[in-house]
C-alpha cells in the first residue's frame, strides 16, 4: 500500500509541474499573441481579455504551489482551471471573428486543451485526496 500511495503522490507531483511549467510558457504565447494583435489588427478589447485570462492561469498555479494549506491550493487551481476554460472561449472568438488564422487558433488550442486536461486531473485528485 505504501508504494502505491508514494506512485500517486509522485503522479501528482510530475502533474503540478507539468501545470507550473506549461502554465509559463502558454502565457509567454499569449503575451507575444496579445503584442501581435494590438500591433498588426490594431485590435485592443478582446486581446486584453485574452492577455488577462491566459496569464492569470499560470499566476494561480504559481501561487497555488506557496498554498497556506490543501484548501487554498485546491481554490487557486480551480481558478486557474476557470482561466484556461475562459481563455478557450477568447481565442475560439478571436478565430471566428478572423484576427487569427486556423494555423494559430490550432496551436494554441492544442496548449490550453493540454492545461485543461492538466488543471482538471489536479482539481479531481485535490478535492478527493484528504
Amino acid at each position: 500500500m505504501q508504494n502505491a500511495e508514494c506512485r500517486m503522490q509522485n503522479e501528482d507531483a510530475v502533474r503540478e509541474n507539468a501545470a507550473v511549467d506549461k502554465s509559463f510558457e502558454f502565457a509567454v504565447r499569449i503575451v507575444n499573441l496579445y503584442k501581435y494583435l494590438t500591433h498588426e489588427h490594431k485590435e485592443y478589447i478582446l486581446s486584453k481579455q485574452l492577455l488577462r485570462s491566459g496569464t492569470s492561469i499560470g499566476a494561480n498555479v504559481a501561487e497555488a504551489q506557496w498554498g497556506q494549506s490543501k484548501a487554498d491550493f485546491t481554490a487557486k487551481m480551480n481558478i486557474a482551471l476557470k482561466e484556461a476554460s475562459e481563455t478557450h472561449y477568447w481565442l475560439k472568438l478571436l478565430y471566428r471573428t478572423d484576427y487569427l488564422s486556423r494555423r494559430q487558433y490550432e496551436s494554441l488550442r492544442a496548449d490550453v486543451q493540454e492545461l485543461l486536461g492538466i488543471l482538471m486531473s489536479i482539481c479531481k485528485t485535490a478535492s478527493t485526496s484528504k
